[in-house]
């Protein structure tokens, strides 16, 4: 006689929370199928599934997770496919949550460098899901700011004197799952829209801080000056060797998988370590303790991630992403994760995650260089939540507008123009003339993809008023300061072009070239595509292929997929003219490359 198979316990958590979302059987189902979709997945799944998901059968693969999602957008908070009752597994949405406290912001963007920083190929596979945009925008928008964020003691609990009756762990949330109401009594600092530090600011009313600030990011850095590049970096970590060590003359030598000894200014003072990087900045040296939890972390250990973000800043611009990405993320991974698990105070916890935050953006941007793009709004959404930590709201709406240009790129312009607004609502009528130009035109660029030219032209006046008003020496934060009429002059073109607009984008395209700095080289060559493209839409075709042809011998001397990206499409608008003299030398130019 055959045994029966083992019986199996009806889900009653799932059934409690299909009554609570008010799905039907069938419902589910099609949400579940929808989601899989954005993902590329082929989900057959009916109303017979949902039965036997309730009568205890396991769904497989990403199901769970994506079940859990469907669940989380309805209902309006973070839900786990365990607390759905089902069995866990690799989720569809890791690294996209926003989370609850600093510190669980801490083991999610920690366990996505971990993840990174080796061989998981996956990881890098990963599909962009604009619906992943949603809840950490949203998030970001209305969240109270963190209480507290210091570790005084090596403990994730704050110092008796700033815990409240009843507070719980960092950022601890309040009954109604937000974290607890800012009430700092701490002393600790934040940051206006300039970047000063303001102790013991105040906070509007709903948490908010009164003002914030911000940090170097994509467009920012010191590039060196006009005819110089700096030299490239192999981030293959060849010649490795095994736990942290001194950042020795301006870089880490001692950094698992070589990652800052190969980099330029990896050499003392005069030894000819930086030939042609004299421009570069100066890391300061790191102390010689080997790290972990406990960790005191001072002044010197912020300051010297703030100049290593300034390294790799400088080598994306000239280079590409995929030039020395890897080797920022193993730097993440073995120098900034234990300083944010080490000890501090209030004001040196609040700098350290500003800085963290702006590598993390960094990471995600080159991330995306690279056509990680799954990968990258994973980064964007932590920075997002480290800027958080950080008090720093102003960096916060950068990071959104990077997310802003990442949806543009893919073509999720009604996303992209989303994000935009929500930057500009999350930090304020009062942020300076830069910061405003910075995100109108981020706007516009949304707009233009979607073919909206009225609504294009209104944000392309706002950014351009708000860049006349600016004045030399007005006070702006970091990652602001670099947007000038160049970088104008660049959305402007790629707007005029995305709306067929081409002699208004060939004339913008050629003053952003001439105004752009050298050190730029990728936005330069972007640029010269989109100019490349509007002398093809003015039948100018002879220039169009030679502009064309200098854009694709510069594609090939960097790591960029972008850049690649952009020659190609413009490669595919030169089939109907395949014929014509100028399109075969410009493919023989090409081909030539290799």
């Amino acid at each position: 006689m055959s045994e029966r198979p083992p019986q199996r316990t009806p889900n009653r958590r799932l059934a409690s929370l299909i009554a609570e979302a008010g799905f039907s059987h069938a419902g589910l189902a099609r949400r579940v199928d929808q989601l899989g979709l954005e993902h590329g997945l082929d989900l057959r799944y009916d109303k017979t599934s949902v039965t036997r998901w309730l009568r205890g059968q396991q769904p497989r693969g990403t199901t769970p997770a994506l079940i859990a999602e469907v669940f989380t957008r309805r209902l309006g908070r973070r839900l786990s496919a365990q607390d759905l009752g089902l069995d866990a597994c690799a989720p569809v949405y890791a690294g996209l949550e926003f989370a609850a406290t600093p510190s669980e912001a801490v083991d999610i963007v920690s366990g996505l460098w971990r993840k990174d920083s080796g061989s998981h190929t996956e990881l890098r596979k990963i599909a962009f899901t604009p619906a992943g945009l949603v809840v950490p925008s949203r998030d970001w928008l209305i969240g109270r700011a963190d209480e507290w964020v210091a570790r005084d003691g090596g403990g994730d609990r704050p110092p008796a004197p700033h815990r409240r009756p009843g507070a719980g762990g960092a950022g601890g949330p309040s009954p109604s799952g937000r974290p607890d109401a800012p009430g700092r009594t701490d002393g600790g600092s934040r940051t206006d829209l300039r970047g000063a530090p303001r102790p013991g600011g105040p906070v509007r009313p709903g948490g908010r801080p009164a003002t914030s600030g911000g940090h170097s990011g994509q467009t920012s850095g010191h590039p060196v000056p006009a005819g110089g590049r700096p030299s490239a970096v192999d981030p293959s970590g060849a010649g490795a060797r095994s736990g942290t060590g001194a950042l020795h003359g301006g870089v880490s030598t001692g950094t698992p998988g070589g990652l800052l000894g190969g980099l330029p200014g990896g050499g003392p003072p005069g030894s000819g370590a930086s030939s042609g990087t004299e421009a570069l900045p100066a890391v300061p040296r790191q102390r010689q303790t080997e790290r972990g939890p406990g960790l005191r972390v001072g002044t010197g250990d912020v300051s010297a991630l703030r100049s290593v973000g300034e390294l790799f800043r400088t080598l994306d611009h000239a280079y590409g992403g995929g030039h020395a990405r890897q080797a920022l993320v193993r730097y993440l991974e073995h120098e900034a994760e234990p300083m944010l698990r080490g000890s501090y105070g209030e004001a040196t916890g609040r700098r350290l995650f500003a800085a963290v935050a702006d590598l993390t953006r960094l990471a995600g941007w080159t991330s995306f260089d690279i056509a990680a793009h799954g990968l990258a709004q994973r980064y964007f959404v932590q920075a997002l939540r480290l800027a958080q930590a950080a008090g720093d709201r102003g960096y916060g709406a950068y990071v959104l507008i990077t997310m802003s240009r990442q949806a543009v790129h893919l073509g999720h312009g009604r996303e992209a123009v989303q994000l935009a607004r929500v930057a500009q609502q999350g930090i304020g009528s009062a942020a300076p003339p830069l910061v405003q130009a910075l995100l109108h035109s981020v706007e516009a660029r949304g707009h233009a993809i979607l073919g909206e030219a009225r609504a294009c032209t209104a944000a392309l006046t706002r950014a351009e008023h708000a860049l006349d008003t600016a004045r030399p020496g007005d006070e702006a934060p970091p990652w602001a300061r670099p947007f000038d009429e160049a970088q104008l002059a660049h959305e402007l073109g790629h707007c005029h072009r995305d709306l067929q607009q081409y002699r208004a984008a060939a004339q913008h395209a050629e003053r952003s070239l001439q105004l752009r700095a050298p050190a730029y080289a990728r936005s330069r060559l972007l640029c010269r595509v989109v100019l490349a493209s509007a002398r093809l839409g003015l039948g100018e075709l002879e220039q169009a292929c030679q502009l064309g042809a200098e854009a694709a011998q510069q594609a090939a001397e960097m790591r960029s997929v972008r850049a690649t990206e952009y020659v190609r499409a413009f490669e595919r608008s030169l089939e109907p003219y395949r014929d014509a003299a100028a399109v075969r030398g410009y493919r023989d130019r090409v081909a030539a490359l290799g």
